[in-house]
């Protein structure tokens, strides 16, 4: 059986490694220059070289000892995508600068020197919009002969229980290749995390990781409507003065997910109700770690470090790729190759 070589740049806590692996590639080096998420990487990938470092400082030559002479198949990568994101444009004629936005130039560079039989990339829906983006995939295609097809995706018709739109690049040096068709699989919140436990009940340290609120906010939760109600459903007394505007956004702050829909986009928020809708659809208190996790479709045992922070785990979490969407593209390239026998 060939042993299809890939490598994960900006690997965050695995989620994209989790698919690759799912689906048949044998992951021989994987970098991020956060510790909690190397730290995570390692804890469910022991036999992958972890580089803790900046990519921009990264050439080639690193990669020798995990590689050695061999072929690398894919190399993939989820730059920060924070820098692209439209909230950061929102009421904002011109882009936001940031230099996270480099970060595609760096991933060009590193499939210039490493020559990999396919590539793989995925990033907010907004990065469509950007220079760098457009520079990339001219010089993918004219200076290193790579064949590309990019789309924006909504995750949910992948078999995936959350909407999130994408943007997926696949390209192949082999010959024509697409992004992987929606499987249009339905997944709902119920199907993700309707078996488990009350967090309370529960042995599993991560499940037990939730917000601690107020007396006034657990007031609040109370008061919304179980499965799918919303900040909008309260009392003018615990609505804020600035959600009471005319055309203010963020309709969904403070709102309780849907058993059977689909969840809203799980962010680096996704454990503090105010940041989105992250309550429980049925109990008085925001979702756990375990359950946002789930929701991401990272397997039920995934392994997080002991002692970690609510924030950074809800970080790792909410900007992971969701493994069941890696898993899809990482079988569609698998079977791209196999077509050409390497």
């Amino acid at each position: 059986m060939t042993n299809y070589r890939s490598i994960d740049l900006f690997s965050g806590c695995g989620g994209l490694s989790v698919g690759m692996v799912q689906a048949g590639f044998s992951i021989k080096c994987a970098i991020d220059n956060d510790f909690d998420a190397i730290e995570t990487y390692k804890l469910n990938f022991p036999g992958v070289q972890t580089i803790l470092g900046d990519v921009r400082q990264l050439t080639a030559n690193d990669f020798r000892d995990s590689l050695g002479s061999e072929k690398l198949h894919l190399l993939a990568g989820c730059p920060p995508c924070q820098g692209f994101s439209s909230i950061r444009r929102l009421n904002k004629k011109e882009e936001v600068h940031d230099e996270r936005n480099d970060l595609v130039l760096e991933y060009y560079r590193l499939v210039k020197e490493l020559k990999p039989h396919t590539i793989m990339m995925e990033n907010v829906p907004g990065l469509v919009n950007y220079d760098n983006f457009n520079r990339m995939v001219t010089n993918l295609r004219e200076v290193l002969k790579y064949h590309i097809d990019y789309r924006v995706v909504n995750i949910k018709n992948y078999g995936v229980p959350q909407s999130r739109k994408r943007l997926v690049l696949i390209g192949s040096r082999l010959g024509e290749i697409k992004v992987g068709e929606e499987t249009c699989e339905r997944v709902t919140v119920r199907d993700a995390i309707g078996n488990l436990v009350s967090p309370k009940d529960s042995l599993d340290p991560i499940h037990k990781m939730i917000a601690k609120h107020t007396p006034r906010v657990m007031k609040m939760i109370k008061l919304i409507p179980k499965n799918g109600g919303s900040r909008k459903d309260l009392p003018s007394e615990f609505i804020l003065k600035c959600h009471k505007k005319k055309n203010v956004g963020f309709h969904d702050v403070y709102g309780r997910l849907r058993w059977d829909d689909y969840s809203t986009t799980i962010t680096g928020g996704c454990l503090n109700p105010s940041k989105g809708r992250f309550l429980h659809p049925e109990e008085d208190r925001v979702i756990s770690a375990r359950e946002a996790s789930l929701l991401q479709t990272f397997p039920p045992d995934y392994k997080f470090p002991e002692g970690i922070s609510k924030t950074s785990l809800a970080l790792l979490i909410g900007n992971a790729l969701p493994p069941k969407f890696s898993y899809i593209q990482s079988r569609n390239i698998i079977e791209h190759l196999k077509k050409y026998n390497v």
